[in-house]
């Protein structure tokens, strides 16, 4: 019997569920249409258009034609990536894109995957789930979360079966430089070990930071792009995302296979999703508001957490996160029960660090900047009181 995978993003919920007596704050999940954004109306419009002109039907478990190509015209243009239609995948969000790629490669405990840490939690339990190893990778605090490169290379072993870059990265709103990248690229291609590229907040950097996408430097190195529409496109509930194999030495063509076989057989995405969204990259006007609002609130997030006692924190450059340090001593025992705590006085929903990474990730716990700053100030003014009391 397996047992549970543990989600500190999602478990909170069922905690903060016990609560009656407080307004609750959903700083946990990375929604951003649970707050001040919509999904463009031209979005919208596609989808109404498309269950209209009876797209009830099953599609190519591959994904829809339509929507492949627009794919690989976007991935081709904005990451120079060389790929053709056998290359691409559509998935039902990232998750699905992870259950696959996990579900395909891993068969035993031999069986590493080198994650950086802290890590998108996911990775960390679905990876368990399917019986294999975790290893991590350390990001750096001080420097602002940076992939420390030293930390990747002792990291690597004989069985290590992949390198797990998350960029911009969830949990920490950290967007890494492109010769940062080639390093880790170079470093891959030393070890012969392919790298797994997360990039679904791609469009998300409002810091003056500079983006490129792994598929423009990892030439010789196989290479699986994750990426899909939820969050730049704001539908995070119509579940759609898409994976990619760029691989001009041939080895993961097993995996592609394995990977197709399972998307067979639990048939296709949503069609009329898929209808809708091969018309996405046509309109990114929105994209720049999602951004100046981003930013205004990452600024404001970065200064509050700053201000309050015992809390530090990194400014985010991306995403829609910021990962707070916390110092626990003499008060809480763990990350967790710092979290607990805070959930239970003053209403507000942290994920705990250190399910993002029990090493880097501990001490730790992460935001959301996704609300309206007046909604920030009344829940940082709750853990500001909170934390003075304790």
């Amino acid at each position: 019997m397996r047992k549970p995978i543990e989600n500190p993003i999602r478990d909170m919920v069922i905690e903060a569920r016990k609560i009656k007596d407080k307004k609750i704050y959903p700083f946990n999940i990375g929604d951003p249409n649970k707050f001040d954004f919509d999904t463009p109306e031209f979005l919208k419009n596609a989808l109404i258009d498309a269950v209209k002109q009876k797209a009830g039907h099953y599609s190519d478990s591959e994904g829809d034609s339509e929507l492949i190509d627009a794919i690989i015209k976007r991935e081709r243009e904005k990451n120079d990536a060389h790929i053709a239609k056998e290359d691409v995948l559509v998935t039902q969000g990232i998750s699905e894109g992870l259950f696959f790629l996990f579900a395909s490669s891993i068969s035993s405990k031999k069986d590493e995957v080198l994650l950086p840490e802290p890590s998108y939690a996911p990775y960390i339990g679905i990876i368990k789930f399917f019986g294999g190893s975790i290893n991590t990778y350390k990001l750096d605090e001080e420097k602002e979360w940076e992939p420390d490169l030293d930390s990747l290379r002792k990291a690597i072993t004989k069985n290590t079966k992949f390198i797990v870059v998350i960029n911009p990265n969830n949990p920490t709103g950290a967007v890494y430089h492109k010769s940062l990248l080639k390093q880790i690229v170079d470093i891959a291609a030393e070890f012969k070990v392919p790298i797994i590229s997360d990039e679904i907040y791609d469009e998300l950097i409002f810091d003056n930071a500079f983006y490129a996408g792994m598929a423009s430097i990892a030439r010789d190195v196989p290479t699986i792009i994750l990426n899909g529409f939820s969050k730049s496109y704001l539908i995070p509930g119509w579940r759609l995302g898409y994976m990619y194999f760029q691989d001009p030495t041939g080895k993961i063509n097993n995996l592609k296979a394995v990977v197709n076989s399972l998307a067979r057989n639990r048939l296709c995405a949503s069609t009329p999703v898929m209808k809708a969204c091969s018309k996405a990259f046509s309109e990114r006007s929105h994209i720049q508001e999602i951004n100046k609002k981003l930013k205004e609130r990452g600024e404001y997030a970065f200064k509050r957490f700053n201000e309050i006692n015992r809390l530090s924190a990194v400014k985010p450059k991306g995403a829609f996160y910021i990962f707070p340090k916390v110092d626990i001593k003499g008060r809480w025992n763990n990350d967790k029960e710092f979290c607990l705590d805070v959930l239970r006085n003053t209403g507000i929903i942290f994920p705990y660090g250190s399910g993002f990474g029990q090493r880097y990730g501990k001490n730790h716990f992460r935001s959301i900047i996704l609300p309206p700053i007046d909604v920030m100030e009344e829940a940082f003014n709750k853990l500001e009181g909170f934390m003075k009391k304790n």
